[in-house]
């Protein structure tokens, strides 16, 4: 048995003897008393009403038998301190339906990766399709021919490839959700190569130079317990035979397939395309446009700590900001994606589009800080065909790779500039890989959202100033915040509506938000398959 206590709070020069002497006296006990300690949770109290410390959810347990360690929490009467009721997830149990074929994911991002070794794990060797490379051959198309070269292949990418969007971001792990799953996807990622920080931090992350080798040996964990990853396997159609999904079409193969779990990522726009075309029941969802705003990280340090920055126990600060009803009747302008010390990204699925994300490596120790900022726009503004927020995306993706030139040069204006309506001119000293055009947003960014950068931009500064300053670049557009489309499933089943065994999933079918709620949906998918079908003989 163990107790909880949160909410410890340390300054920044405690070590591990002050937080247990800390939660003995929480617990009314002499020190000598907690037999065992375990840190589950560790966050960074910055609020600027009281001095920076570092804030704890610690497990203990006593040197006393669990009917004592009962007795001494009902007594202290706290609901920060409390016993350990263990969450354990549900663990599915193998339907008897028989498979006639083996199940399928499409896809090999977060969502299709933990599909797969949920299955793998429960014997029913998947096929993974994944249309873009293994992390070896995607760094060099990535590194070397798109960077260096600027030779973009459309297959192989930031975005297409072993790991997914996910394998080039910052591996932000962190979730509203909670399930006791999510510790599942934590442990996964731990025990394939990430830090065990993750396991504590409140805002885990696990860095873009290690998260591509996780991806790998995930990977290679699936193919150990028997299933089998294609790359370079573009779905490029499926066949419904009635109301059932019988079989995929590949550029040199017709393949038949078992249950299929769709999970290419909010950024295979032709595959959207081709299964509604071929009857694949979806809807408009709103979805969020804007773009990245980059900052000199010793400004964000400033900002969040004030006279700490700069600690060396401090790491490199981060923001989650809401300029509320800055969008009028949309709402408001609010922060997404923030990376302390990272790198703003070229996110294009197709040539001669510009679009951009943030990265950071694991030690966010670079010098510059960047964010989307984003508004939604509902699917009214987009007309009400399913389809057509992909088309509103991809109209800014191809006008900003004309007005930067037509390079790869990504439009952009200085802050202050935007406000006062004036260009841009000077060194761009920041991140983005192929540098910058300086242009005016108003010849970019629809009016809704120059309206609500504008207003926002004026709030914010207003709290932070310097944050809409001479030092702030507004670097655009930023297209991949979320998918604009929902492909429609039961929520029992999963299985999309009027097209059977096909399991839409993750970010791009419009059922998650991230790396954590991706591999979330993928797992419980996999449950569902697994509940459903007997597992099949390789």
């Amino acid at each position: 048995m163990a107790i909880l206590i949160r909410n410890l709070a340390l300054p920044l020069e405690a070590g591990v003897e002050d937080l247990l002497t800390v939660a003995a006296k929480r617990l009314r006990v002499p020190r000598e008393v907690i037999r065992t300690h375990a840190v589950v949770r560790r966050s960074i109290d910055a609020r600027k009403h009281r001095p920076l410390r570092f804030n704890y959810h610690v497990e203990v347990g006593l040197h006393e038998s669990r009917k004592q360690e009962r007795r001494r929490v009902a007594r202290l009467h706290r609901n920060d301190v409390h016993i350990i009721t263990p969450r354990r997830a549900r663990e599915p149990q193998p339907g008897s339906e028989p498979l006639r074929h083996r199940p399928v994911v499409i896809g090999f991002g977060p969502a299709g990766m933990f599909a797969a070794l949920r299955l793998a794990q429960y014997g029913y060797h998947p096929l993974v399709l994944e249309r873009g490379k293994d992390v070896p051959r995607r760094h060099y198309d990535v590194l070397q021919k798109f960077i260096k070269d600027k030779v973009f292949n459309p297959e192989s990418n930031y975005l297409f490839g072993e790991g997914g969007a996910g394998a080039y971001s910052d591996g932000k792990l962190y979730t509203r959700i909670s399930d006791p799953l999510v510790r599942t996807v934590l442990e996964v990622f731990y025990q394939h190569g990430a830090s065990p920080d993750i396991l504590v931090d409140a805002h885990p992350h696990i860095g873009s130079e290690i998260l591509p080798g996780v991806c790998r040996r995930i990977r290679e964990r699936i193919e150990r317990l028997g299933g089998e990853v294609r790359f370079e396997s573009r779905v490029d159609d499926i066949v419904v035979q009635g109301d059932r999904l019988v079989s995929l079409r590949l550029s040199a193969e017709s393949l038949a397939v078992g249950p299929t779990v769709l999970a290419v990522g909010l950024s295979a726009r032709d595959t959207f395309r081709m299964v509604a075309h071929r009857g694949v029941a979806m809807a408009p969802k709103p979805f969020q446009v804007g773009v990245r705003l980059e900052h000199p990280q010793e400004m964000v340090d400033r900002w969040q700590y004030g006279d700490a920055a700069g600690h060396e126990r401090l790491p490199p600060a981060e923001y989650r900001l809401v300029a509320k009803g800055a969008a009028g009747t949309q709402g408001d302008l609010f922060s997404f994606c923030m990376c302390p010390g990272g790198t703003i990204l070229p996110t294009n699925e197709a040539p001669d589009r510009i679009a951009t994300n943030g990265a950071s490596r694991s030690r966010r120790s670079g010098r510059f800080a960047n964010a989307g900022l984003v508004i939604t726009v509902n699917p009214g503004s987009a007309r009400e065909d399913a389809l057509a927020g992909l088309a509103y995306l991809e109209n800014l993706e191809r006008r900003a790779f004309e007005l930067a030139g037509g390079d790869y040069r990504a439009p952009a204006q200085r802050a202050v500039d935007f406000l006062a309506g004036r260009p841009s001119d000077g060194h761009y000293a920041g991140t983005y890989p192929f540098g910058v055009t300086w242009c005016g947003m108003a010849d970019l960014l629809p009016p809704d959202v120059l309206g609500a950068l504008a207003t926002g931009l004026q709030m914010l500064d207003k709290r932070m100033p310097g944050f809409a300053g001479p030092e702030a670049v507004i670097v655009a557009p930023e297209t991949r915040a979320s998918a604009p489309l929902r492909i429609l499933r039961h929520a029992q089943s999963r299985q999309a509506v009027a097209t059977r065994n096909l399991y839409p999933v993750g970010d791009g079918a419009g059922y998650a938000g991230g790396i954590v709620s991706a591999a979330l949906d993928g797992i419980k998918t996999a449950n569902a398959i697994i509940t459903k079908y007997s597992p099949r003989t390789p």
